[in-house]
């Protein structure tokens, strides 16, 4: 939906299974625009869209994509962001560390996210500005060599040239976010920014780096590694901030009752990385929540945050907290910035393996729920709905 100071909101489509394109548009059908009957009926509707590399070629056939730019007008919803992270399967089968597989090494990821750029070219409104985000560069233990790194930053740059080509071309401003993770090449918003300053360096005074390339700022990664809300880091660094993920973060006092309960958060299907912070303010990080939970040392005195998105509004019992006063500092420097970010996506794709207790509605209700408080703490920041 269309918010203040040119600002659009969305939820990621990554929420629901499907890897085709038909799966994804019946996703739409059956869900988004429910959704959109509750929260903005009768206004022109936002799409977060998740594309996999095989949705993305299907869509690509030039009758089908008319179809779908032929239902975008007819139900007036409109994409102006793309999920490019997951490239194959992100739904109903363990995915863990081989969400980030081809990472920013391979040319199948460079192919998969020009196609991703063709294709929001032509569905986001005219003149519009889009965006799409990445995985990380790869993940940390993938990366063993300095070449390795030396073909992320080449395939990113010719991703570069291929969105500015396409922009020249459409009249649209459009952007690719890279994505920093606990224990990804790009784990924190300094690595980020020196990743991609070696990238302006490579290309000194050439504008299609500010313009092209930059951050997908998501709120559960960077409080998992214990930041500040600290967006300006980036404006002042040069790095664009393409979008930026409304998302919640699991934190805990890793006690002994706190990790039995942990538990029921434990699931075969995605990586939840954790980043305990002891007394001393030292960071230890473990690959997955069950590594966490077997660790031996003792534990009461540390803080643990955990790479599980829970829902924007979930208030959880006394042993469990959220990261959400992170994500409330990343909308406070947006009311002082209005200009950091125009594109915002409520990101909680955890919703099939979340504990039952906090899942007991159907995933429409669950959506609605995020948008009540989503648009609640951005209309007492002034960030609300435009008014027509």
């Amino acid at each position: 939906m269309k918010l203040n100071h040119g600002r659009h909101l969305a939820y990621c489509t990554n929420i629901h299974r499907g890897e085709s394109w038909p799966e994804t548009f019946d996703n739409l059908r059956r869900y988004s625009l429910a959704v959109r009957e509750q929260v903005s009926p009768g206004k022109p509707y936002a799409l977060g869209l998740r594309l996999s590399a095989a949705a993305a070629r299907e869509l690509s056939d030039p009758p089908t994509l008319l179809a779908f730019q032929r239902w975008l007008e007819t139900e007036r919803c409109y994409v102006f962001t793309i999920n490019g992270f997951p490239y194959g399967q992100f739904h109903g089968a363990p995915v863990k560390e081989q969400v980030y597989v081809p990472d920013w090494t391979s040319a199948d990821r460079l192919a998969y996210t020009n196609l991703l750029f063709d294709l929001l070219a032509k569905i986001a409104p005219p003149g519009a500005e889009g965006s799409v985000s990445t995985v990380p560069g790869s993940f940390k233990e993938f990366i063993q060599s300095p070449g390795q790194e030396t073909a992320m930053r080449r395939n990113l740059w010719q991703c570069a040239e291929h969105i500015a080509r396409v922009s020249d071309r459409t009249g649209r401003h459009l952007h690719l976010g890279l994505e920093p993770e606990p224990l990804c090449y790009l784990e924190t918003s300094n690595e980020a920014i020196a990743f991609l300053g070696k990238i302006r360096d490579e290309h000194p005074n050439d504008a299609r780096f500010q313009r092209h390339l930059g951050v997908n700022y998501d709120a559960c990664h960077l409080a998992v590694e214990f930041e500040p809300p600290n967006l300006s880091q980036f404006e002042e660094n040069g790095i664009l901030v393409s979008k930026i993920h409304l998302s919640s973060a699991l934190a805990v006092r890793a006690t002994a009752e706190a990790r039995r309960a942990l538990k029921s958060f434990q699931e075969p299907v995605y990586l939840h990385q954790v980043v305990e912070r002891g007394p001393d303010g030292s960071l230890r990080r473990f690959k997955d929540l069950d590594v966490a939970l077997a660790s031996t040392h003792p534990v009461d005195a540390r803080e643990w945050r955990i790479h599980f998105h829970v829902p924007l509004q979930y208030q959880p019992a006394s042993i469990f907290r959220t990261t959400a006063d992170h994500l409330l500092g990343v909308l406070d420097a947006l009311q002082r910035n209005p200009g950091l970010c125009r594109h915002l996506e409520m990101e909680t794709y955890t919703w099939e393996v979340l504990p039952p207790e906090l899942k007991s509605r159907d995933v429409v209700d669950q959506l609605v729920s995020e948008y009540d408080w989503c648009l609640a703490e951005l209309t007492k920041r002034g960030l609300g709905p435009a008014q027509p």
